[in-house]
C-alpha cells in the first residue's frame, strides 16, 4: 500500500511539475515571439525616419530562428536569445522576499530571455575570440508577469514583478533602452601591457581573420564596469 501511494504522490508531482513549466515555456515564447516583432517594428521605424537623411545609421533586423534575433545599429549588435529551458529563481534571489512569490511558490519558476551586447565588426570578420556581454535577462512566469535583471539603464524593480505584463509598450521601452545602452557603452583601448607581446601565429591569424581579442572593456569582468551598477 506504501508503494503505491509513493508512486501516486510521484505520478501527481510529475503531472504538477511538467504542466506548471509547460505553461511557463509557452508564456515565455510568446513573450519572446512578441519581443522580436517590436524589434523588428523598432528597425523599420528607424528606417521611416531616417528617410532621404544623408549619412544615416544602418539599422537592420535579422530573425535567426525561433530562439534568436539580431538587431544591428551602428557598431553594434544585440542578440535577443530565448533559453529553451525552465528555471526556479534561487531562494536567496532578492525577488524571493516578495509577497508576491511568498504566497505561490510556483510562481518563482521562469522562462529566461537574455539580451547580449556585440561588436558589429566580431560578426562581420569572424573575429571568434571578441567578446559580448550580458546587458539585461527577461525573467517571464506563470502569470505572464516579469521582471528584468540587468544594468540599472536595462533593468526593471523587482516590486513590479506582481503586476508587470509584458506588453507592445514595455518591450519597446526595453528594446531602446538597450540600444541607448550600447551606444554609451564605448569602446575603450585595451591596457598596453595587455597586448604588448603577442606570438608569430597571432599576428598571422589576425592578418587573415582579426582574431586578437576585442571587447567593449578589455580586462575587465562585464560585472565590474565602474559607474554602470546593476539595478
Amino acid at each position: 500500500m506504501e508503494k503505491e501511494d509513493l508512486s501516486q504522490r510521484v505520478f501527481e508531482n510529475l503531472v504538477q511539475k511538467g504542466t506548471l513549466k509547460q505553461q511557463v515555456y509557452a508564456n515565455t515564447l510568446e513573450a519572446f515571439r512578441m519581443l522580436k516583432r517590436e524589434v523588428a517594428r523598432v528597425a523599420a521605424d528607424y528606417k521611416q525616419s531616417a528617410a532621404g537623411r544623408s549619412g544615416k545609421i544602418p539599422v537592420e533586423y535579422t530573425d535567426r530562428g525561433e530562439f534568436e534575433g539580431e538587431l544591428q545599429f551602428a557598431g553594434d549588435v544585440l542578440l535577443f536569445m530565448m533559453h529553451t529551458n525552465v528555471f526556479e529563481i534561487p531562494r536567496d534571489h532578492a525577488v524571493m522576499r516578495t509577497p508576491y512569490l511568498r504566497e505561490d511558490k510556483e510562481r518563482s519558476y521562469c522562462g529566461i530571455i537574455n539580451i547580449f551586447n556585440f561588436l558589429a565588426d566580431s560578426f562581420r570578420y569572424n573575429r571568434m575570440n571578441d567578446s559580448g556581454y550580458l546587458i539585461g535577462r527577461v525573467f517571464v512566469n506563470k502569470d505572464r508577469h516579469y521582471f528584468i535583471e540587468g544594468k540599472r539603464e536595462v533593468g526593471m524593480l523587482y516590486p513590479n514583478f506582481p503586476t508587470a505584463v509584458f506588453n507592445a509598450g514595455a518591450i519597446r521601452e526595453l528594446v531602446l533602452s538597450a540600444m541607448q545602452y550600447s551606444v554609451d557603452f564605448d569602446l575603450l583601448t585595451p591596457p598596453y601591457d595587455a597586448v604588448k607581446e603577442v606570438t608569430v601565429n597571432e599576428i598571422r591569424t589576425a592578418l587573415d581573420n582579426m582574431q586578437l581579442k576585442t571587447a567593449k572593456r578589455m580586462g575587465y569582468r562585464f560585472q565590474a564596469d565602474n559607474g554602470n551598477g546593476d539595478s
